[in-house]
């Protein structure tokens, strides 16, 4: 069947968004309108913390203490310095406590204390220029928020004699979201006109570079909107605003490449534009529908893990994948029927010296010709064909090279190192962890409930006070049947001793409830979750992406190399994540401050988003490979074609997603960094090395073997699955190809419009 007759087959759904274009158009802009206004102040509601189960005992145990003994779990610090007199003089105790009545005077703080009341030495500087009062913030993350603007004005800088400075939990992670939101800002201004013009080269159209600009504007400001409304219910972290921004440019531009790009071809080959809006969305369309679904699987599985950072970003990704794919097959349509052949206006290019050449079918890659099958990605396709086992295996065999360091991976948890040398927060928690003792902020609350006798409160704290890890317990602190001690580690507040320390003391027996909880508790907590529900997260993405593989294809082994080939096409990103974030290799570079661990969540949340933009790429590649296939049941010249067709477009799509990634990299707080500057890593590896060297090596060594499917799943997919466009006699009839095999999986499914698209 031709390809003009294929396109004039106008299906149900091209009917819908081209009937009304301009009321399309209209509709969409009011509902962004709306949803700038929805989605106005949306940063400031969202969370910095979110790294804790809030099921695990750790959690537990943190909530009781703050019920019971609100002074026990201090998040704010004043760090108060005496300068030359030293802390224990009479004038600067006079001022230090004045200054710790001021703050227990104020509304939403609770449990203040100061050396200067206690005396504990925990509280005192080393050098005795330095001491601390602590005192806890109430409320939500946006209360303690609103309460630290409110108060840190009042004490931060010189009082009397003293000069103070703002630290603590709260703090850090206030001056966290704050930053995370100056950088994102940033960001966006880098990346989209960077991406404009990157956009102008592909194309060279000024008007059909804008389309996929305003597709991405469009999800943004949608997930804006969404993730306001979520803020409402649960709580959400502000990291996730920066996934928004990145997916829905970078998925914006994927999407808008796919289906500007072959609209182009339709218009080229001399097909009516209603016909090229029909052609271009029964195929790329449809890919685009399947890619989108691939992905949202993907980020969909940080929905079994009970950590609100995690699941923050199931929320953001699912809703920008979405709305970019709607706005792709609803608005973008509705675009290119008003704009038709307007589509190729505006060619820039022509500041340059170079005109406007003639489109041709092969529009969009610089070396296209009529048949798709030869031209630079052709030819690169055709010599890794020639020399599949050597490709296949030098690729491979790099790609786990490169994932090696690994395989050394240490686990811990965010801290005040992730901001800027220069914040505040930091600098004061920098003082603290260097110059006070018993590494303050690393100590181990242990909550006694159902009380107990002087007696079995002092034999169990002597216990404790024996274990090796152990350097000084302080308490009991009782009242009524609740007590805690303070249990401070030999060791640093996340390492592995002071880790194996909390299963000790989780293990030893006592005469009353007991449970733990500092920061190491926590990680511990947050290690096992993760380590509980990392089996069924990855379980969802397979079994959903081998599914739907499949029902675009029709084959059992091009999902099962889908999958593979994209875990193994990661590799590169977490080995680079441990060589320079762990170990510290470019720390100076980057401007980072390296900690020796990683934080745990961080590898699950860049894998299920790095995993889901290699399907996207994967999708791409394989429907055309199929298209062609369906055509001409020539297995390795429709390879050829498809790398050809979609070679050039998925390098396109992947380098403006890794500028877009790289411009989130550029963010000051370290995690967002890793993860903008790995993920922007993984997309050009999938894209230059594993779809352009790996894919078609691989598929050239499986043969025709790529299409079979048994029996009873070929009757399924005829069934349920989809065909992008017609099916050659040869492929309905299990003709031959250039490999000399035969084939008879492949039924005359293509033939049939199986989605109504």
């Amino acid at each position: 069947m031709s390809e003009v007759n294929r396109g004039s087959r106008v299906g149900g759904w091209t009917r819908f968004v081209t009937a009304r274009p301009r009321l399309s158009l209209l509709a969409a802009l009011m509902i962004t309108a709306l949803a700038v206004f929805a989605g106005s102040g949306v940063g400031d509601r969202m969370g910095s913390g979110g790294w804790e189960d809030p099921a695990a005992s750790s959690t537990y145990a943190t909530k009781a203490l703050e019920r019971e003994f609100p002074a026990s779990q201090p998040n704010l610090l004043l760090l108060v310095d005496a300068g030359d007199k030293g802390v224990d003089e009479p004038a600067v105790t006079a001022e230090a406590r004045r200054l710790t009545e001021r703050l227990a005077a104020e509304d939403g703080v609770v449990g203040v204390g100061s050396y200067w009341q206690t005396r504990a030495p925990a509280l005192r500087a080393e050098d005795g220029g330095e001491a601390l009062i602590a005192a806890r913030i109430v409320g939500t993350e946006k209360e303690a928020g609103e309460t630290l603007e409110r108060i840190a004005p009042e004490f931060r800088g010189t009082q009397g004699s003293l000069d103070v400075s703002v630290g603590g939990p709260v703090a850090v992670r206030h001056e966290m979201q704050a930053i995370i939101q100056e950088d994102l800002l940033r960001a966006e201004l880098i990346a989209l006109p960077v991406t404009l013009v990157l956009l102008v080269m592909v194309f060279g159209s000024a008007i059909a570079a804008l389309l996929p600009l305003g597709i991405g504007i469009v999800a943004i400001l949608g997930t804006n909107a969404v993730l306001r409304g979520i803020t409402e219910i649960t709580d959400v972290s502000v990291f996730a605003q920066n996934l928004t921004t990145a997916l829905g440019l970078g998925l914006a531009v994927d999407y808008a490449l796919f289906i500007v790009r072959r609209f182009r071809e339709e218009l080229a080959e001399g097909v009516e534009v209603r016909d090229a809006v029909g052609t271009t969305l029964r195929t790329a369309g449809r890919t685009v529908l399947f890619s989108a679904l691939t992905v949202a699987v993907s980020l969909a599985a940080m929905m079994v893990f009970p950590q609100y950072f995690l699941r923050s970003f199931a929320y953001a990704g699912i809703a920008v994948v979405l709305l970019a794919a709607a706005a792709a097959l609803i608005l973008l349509p509705a675009a290119l029927m008003l704009l038709g052949h307007r589509v190729n206006s505006l060619d820039l290019r022509r500041l340059f010296g170079k005109g406007r050449k003639k489109p041709t079918p092969g529009d969009g890659t610089a070396d296209g010709t009529a048949d798709g099958t030869s031209g630079g990605w052709g030819r690169t396709a055709a010599l890794v064909m020639r020399r599949a086992p050597l490709f296949a295996v030098a690729t491979a065999t790099g790609l786990v090279l490169l994932g090696l360091p690994f395989l050394g991976v240490k686990f811990g948890t965010a801290d005040d190192r992730q901001l800027p040398s220069s914040a505040e927060a930091r600098v004061v928690q920098e003082d603290i962890r260097s110059g006070f003792p018993g590494s303050p902020g690393g100590g181990l609350e242990v909550l006694g409930e159902g009380g107990a006798t002087a007696a079995e409160y002092a034999d169990y704290r002597d216990r404790v006070a024996a274990l090796p890890d152990v350097l000084r317990v302080d308490g009991p602190v009782v009242s009524g049947d609740h007590a805690y001690f303070t249990v401070l580690p030999r060791g640093e507040a996340v390492d592995q001793d002071t880790q194996r320390l909390v299963r000790e003391l989780r293990a030893e027996p006592a005469a009353f409830d007991t449970s733990v909880t500092g920061t190491a508790a926590v990680l511990v907590d947050s290690k096992d979750a993760i380590g509980d529900r990392l089996p069924l997260a990855a379980g969802i993405i397979v079994v959903v992406t081998l599914l739907l593989v499949f029902l675009l294809t029709g084959s059992v082994l091009i999902p099962i190399q889908a999958v593979a080939l994209n875990a193994l096409s990661l590799t590169a990103m977490f080995g680079a994540v441990v060589w320079v974030f762990q170990d510290g290799h470019l720390s100076g570079f980057l401007g980072f401050t390296p900690t020796g661990d990683i934080e745990t969540t961080l590898p699950v949340l860049m894998f299920c988003v790095a995993f889901g933009l290699s399907m996207d790429y994967g999708v791409f590649l394989i429907s055309r490979i199929k298209e062609e296939y369906d055509r001409s049941g020539d297995h390795e010249r429709s390879v050829i074609f498809g790398l050809q067709r979609t070679g050039g477009l998925i390098t396109a799509a992947a380098v403006i997603l890794a500028v877009v990634m790289v411009a989130i990299g550029t963010s000051r707080v370290t995690n967002t960094m890793m993860l903008g500057l790995g993920i922007a890593l993984a997309v050009v590896m999938d894209a230059m090395v594993v779809r352009s060297l790996l894919v078609p090596a691989v598929m050239k060594l499986t043969g025709r073997a790529t299409w079979w499917a048994p029996g009873p799943l070929r009757r399924f997919h005829d069934r349920f699955g989809v065909s992008e466009g017609g099916s050659h006699p040869a492929a309905v009839a299990g003709g031959t190809d250039s490999t000399g095999g035969s084939d008879g999986a492949v039924s005359g499914a293509g033939e049939r419009d199986k989605v109504g698209v």
